[in-house]
């Protein structure tokens, strides 16, 4: 193998081990996004390091449920009448694609108020400073503060991706 060959091979494995950290995530996990798992929701959050690059997806039947993106105030106060996004398919997917948080509630009147809302920080792996919201998006100091993130599943998934990264560099190298 030439030396142009390996270089591309490197960098295509590379690019392989660091997409492999993304993570899926859906929203309620088997309970979905329903009325039915209101009291799940906080803690489905609260347990979950979200991070730039990974995907939230509300799984939800579009005749009882929609998912309306909304800013703190209006996730605080439920209210959905001036929303960023609206999304009502019944299986929507949301990239995360920066840091700060995102505010989702259920705009069927009443839902929201029973429970059906998630809020969902996205920091920094290297940060733990709170990061700036992105725009649009206003979040007061005396928010509550999310959970850390869960250490242990997010340094095995560092941990097998750094691995992988070094032996497929010395693979390549080699070869």
């Amino acid at each position: 193998m030439g030396v142009v060959e390996r270089v591309m091979f490197f960098i295509a494995l590379a690019v392989l081990c660091v997409a492999s950290t993304a993570e899926v995530y859906m929203v309620g996990d088997d309970h979905g996004w329903n009325i039915n798992s209101l009291a799940y929701y906080k803690e489905w959050y609260a347990s979950k390091a979200f991070k730039i690059g990974d995907s939230i997806v509300f799984e939800y039947a579009p005749e009882r449920h929609n998912v309306v993106q909304v800013t703190y105030e209006n996730y605080n106060k439920c209210n959905a009448s001036s929303p960023i996004k609206t999304f009502n398919s019944g299986k929507d997917t949301i990239p995360i694609k920066a840091n700060g948080h995102y505010f989702y509630i259920c705009g069927i009147p009443n839902h929201c108020g029973m429970g059906q809302k998630v809020n969902i920080r996205v920091v920094s792996r290297d940060s733990p400073v709170t990061p700036t919201p992105p725009s649009g998006i206003t979040v007061p100091s005396s928010s509550t503060p999310a959970p850390p993130p869960s250490t242990a599943v997010t340094f095995s998934k560092d941990l097998i991706g750094t691995f992988g990264f070094v032996v497929l560099a010395a693979v390549a190298a080699v070869a």
